[in-house]
This record gives C-alpha cells, structure tokens and sequence, in this order.
C-alpha cells in the first residue's frame, strides 16, 4: 500500500510530456497565444524553478522540449575537472566516466535531470512562474495589439460610468484581445450623454504598460479623432491626394481643418465637402453636430491667416517681426465675426495659424511704426525745440 502511494507521489512530480504539449495547444486556441511563445516562457519557468531549489546553478541549466518527440528533456552542464568546487556546474572525472566511460578532464557533459528530481516546491514554483507566464504573454500579446493602434480610432463599448468622477469604462476590441480602456472626463465632449451599454467611437490617445496589463487612454475631444474620421470619409486624404496640414479644435463647438494638395486640379476644400456636402455632414453627426470650418492652406502666411479667420472677410494682414504675430485688419461690419462668439474664432484661427492675431477694425487709428533713424531724430528736434524756448525766455 506504501509502496502504491509512494509511486502515486512520485508520478505527480513528473512533468507528462503528453500533457504539457497538450495544455500549449489549449492555451493557444483558447487564448490566441502563439505557440512558440509558450514554450519558450514554460520553458524558461521550468529552468527558474530548478534553479530556486539548486542554489550554485547558473546558466548552465537547458530544457529541450521536442513536440514531434513528445519529450519534455531537462540537462545540466558540468565541467570535468580534478577537484570539484561547485557540484552545480563541475563533476569529477570518476562521476563523469560513471556516466560516460569515454570521458576526459576538461570535457563539458549534459546531464538530464530527471523531472522527479524537482521536489515539490520546485513543481509549485514552476507552475507559478508558468502562470504568470501565462499572464504576461496574454498581456504582452493584448499590449501589441493596441500599441499598434495607437492614434486609431476605434469603437468601444461603454461599460461603466462612474458615478462620482464621471469617467467611463470601455470595453475596446474583441474575443482574446479585448481589454477595459478609460475614458476620463477631460478627454469627454461636454454635454455629450454617455450610457452603459452605448457604443462609442473614439481616439486612442497612448497605451501604457501597468501590471494590470495594458492600460489604454482615450478620447473624444482629441483634434487626432476629426483627422481620423476625414480620412475615412474622403478617398483623397487617405491616398495623400489631399492634406490635412493643421487642425485646431474646441471639441463639441467648432472645429478648423487646413488642407492643401500638390496637385492644382484637385479642389481640397470641395473633396473634404464632398458632393451636396454629405462628407463633411457625416463628420459632423458624428461629432454631434459640432461646426466644422475647412480652410485652404497656404504658404504664405498673411493668405494662411486670411483664411482662418473665415467666415469673416479680411482688408489686411500685416506680420510683425517680434515672435509669430500679426495685425489683421477687418471691415467695421466684420469685427464681432472675425472675433467670434467669446473669442472662439480669433483663438481657432491663432491655434490653427501659430501666429498671435491682433485684430483691428477698419475705422481705427493706424498705428505706424517708425524707423529707428526717424525716432532719434524726432527727438532731436525736440530737444532743439527745448533749448530754443529755454535761451527765448532767458532773454
């Protein structure tokens, strides 16, 4: 009966190569990780576990796992040496020849281990390591995937709101390489209605590693989502046909987009409207009817900036040399709507251009700007001016 339990004990130490290729080629159909891949990480584990329960091991220690063979093979290195000093990784020359009668000083021979060899915490410490093993290929598999898709957008399913913060959980992607990615406040349009159960298009911002697994930032206020989604809509942007050059946006009111295309029988403003305007009328429902202003870019910056402060007519625009501004100058008529609704064109345009507008009405003073020259000798004349009055009333 001992000797019955003895053997059963024995048997559950040993690692059934039947088995194990067996559980590799689950996990792969299961959880869509490749094959390769596990075995290389168990493999890794099994040497990790033994190492634990042998201290003076190194990097001497191989496991060859065979699928045509079915064999799952642990060996050790040991040099043949005169006088051992470390079991681990040298033998004497009468153990060697015990196992090799041809062997010689200096010889490097690989001994299998035998699996029951392990002990049982090695085998626990193996499954361990085999399970985070696991973990961290699943997870490293799901991170690839959504790095890749980085600045993509995608759409998710709205899981959870919290009730507190406000900040949304979606679930993003499917089957095995699905994973919970976050939508925080400041990335949501305001007064746009989230609801569990809601799917919802959204930008990728970045994807980070976290030991929760891949961490995935999204938004919906992002300038990247209304690039994204003309690309989708117009065949000209996407083949590079036409350009998005510059976008500036205030997510959920307006956005500008510059375009610009190197071929001059391609209309870039009319490809982006499309025919009766049904492109830019699908971005915009998608974008819950947030305004979209498409402008033409242009090299030359006082036309750039003409532009972007459409739908506003401009008289003028004058670049100043300190930093990137300007001084725009618009019909009487025309201010409040260069300017817009609290500022918001005037600070698109600016965001757009990367110039500081200062816009002026028609009717206003210029203000010229005088040489360096003339400034010092108006000054001159002023101080002429003053000696001349000064010597009048001494007299």
């Amino acid at each position: 009966m001992a000797t019955r339990k003895n053997a059963k004990a024995q048997k559950s130490n040993e690692l059934d190569a039947t088995e194990f290729f067996a559980a590799i080629r689950m996990i792969e159909e299961e959880k869509g990780i490749p094959k390769a891949y596990m075995i290389e990480k168990i493999t890794q584990a099994l040497v990790s576990a033994y190492k634990r329960d042998h201290e003076g091991v190194g990097d001497n220690v191989t496991v060859d796992a065979n699928e045509e063979l079915g064999t799952v093979r642990m060996f050790v290195k040991k040099d043949v040496v005169e006088e051992v000093d470390n079991p681990c990784t040298e033998m004497s020359l009468e153990e060697a020849r015990a196992a090799l009668p041809r062997a010689q000083l200096g010889d490097v021979l690989r001994i299998e281990i035998k699996p029951r060899n392990f002990g049982r915490i090695a085998a626990q410490t193996a499954r361990q390591v085999i399970i985070q093993g696991m973990r961290e290929a699943e997870r490293g598999m799901i991170y690839d995937e959504f790095n890749s898709k980085e600045h993509e957008i995608l759409t998710g399913l709205v899981t959870r709101i919290d009730p507190r913060s406000g900040a949304a959980s979606l679930r993003i992607g499917s089957g095995n390489e699905s994973t919970e990615a976050y939508l925080a406040v400041s990335e949501q349009v305001k007064g746009e209605p989230l609801t569990e159960g809601m799917r919802l298009r959204v930008y990728v911002v970045e994807v980070r590693r976290s030991t929760k697994g891949p961490q995935v930032l999204l938004s919906r206020t992002h300038p990247g989502l209304v690039k994204r989604l003309f690309e989708m809509e117009v065949p000209e942007i996407y083949d590079g046909t036409v350009e998005v050059k510059s976008i500036a946006r205030e997510a959920g009111s307006r956005t500008k987009l510059a375009v610009w295309s190197a071929d001059p029988n391609v209309d870039a403003i009319g490809a982006c409207v499309g025919p009766r305007g049904q492109r830019v009328n699908n971005i915009v429902e998608e974008l819950g009817g947030e305004k979209v202003d498409i402008i033409k870019y242009s090299e030359d910056p006082a036309e750039y900036i003409a532009a972007a402060l459409s739908p506003a007519d401009v008289i003028s625009v004058t670049t100043l040399e300190e930093g990137k501004s300007c001084r725009v100058v618009v019909p009487d008529d025309q201010l409040s709507l260069a300017i817009g609704k609290e500022g918001q064109n005037a600070r698109l345009a600016a965001k757009l251009t990367g110039y500081k507008i200062d816009i002026k009405p028609q009717s206003a003073p210029v203000e010229e700007e005088l040489p360096q020259d003339e400034e010092d000798f108006l000054a001159d004349e002023e101080v002429l001016e003053n000696e001349s009055a000064e010597s009048d009333s001494e007299e």
